[in-house]
């Protein structure tokens, strides 16, 4: 059976590169309850450091912006975790097909004349992991 361009593609890499590591490990952080109280925690001391600013306006900012610059940061490290999620998925599901198109194709060369929509379910089966393939 061949391997299709994500298993070939991660064989090679072996490993994840400083980005992906970063990725990872904040996944692991930020998808905790720690990290959920630590947010908390700031916007409590935010709000009750009101009376500490002259301006209203300036204490507003500071929340807006502190939490603007973390929501697009985790954001794309998020967005990054998922994409590779889903690329192992799919990669999970077309070696399972792969697999179902040779058993398939087996019970065909086993009793050839036997089911015609077997052999063509095999062929339509390898046409939509080919296209699966692609990502």
């Amino acid at each position: 059976m061949e391997r299709n361009d994500a298993a070939q593609s991660r064989e090679k890499s072996q490993g994840l590169s400083g980005f992906e590591q970063m990725v990872e490990a904040t996944h692991s952080k930020v998808s905790r309850p720690p990290f959920f109280v630590l947010v908390v925690v700031i916007v409590v001391l935010w709000a009750v450091s009101a009376p500490l600013w002259p301006d209203p306006k300036s204490w507003q900012v500071v929340i807006h912006t502190i939490s603007s610059v973390l929501a697009l940061l985790l954001l794309v490290l998020l967005e990054n975790s998922g994409r590779r999620a889903e690329e192992a998925a799919q990669e999970k599901l077309n070696v399972v097909a792969a697999a179902l198109a040779e058993l398939m194709d087996a019970q065909v060369r086993r009793d050839p004349g036997a089911d015609e929509d077997l052999e063509e379910a095999a062929r339509q089966l390898r046409d939509a992991v080919g296209l699966e393939e692609r990502h």
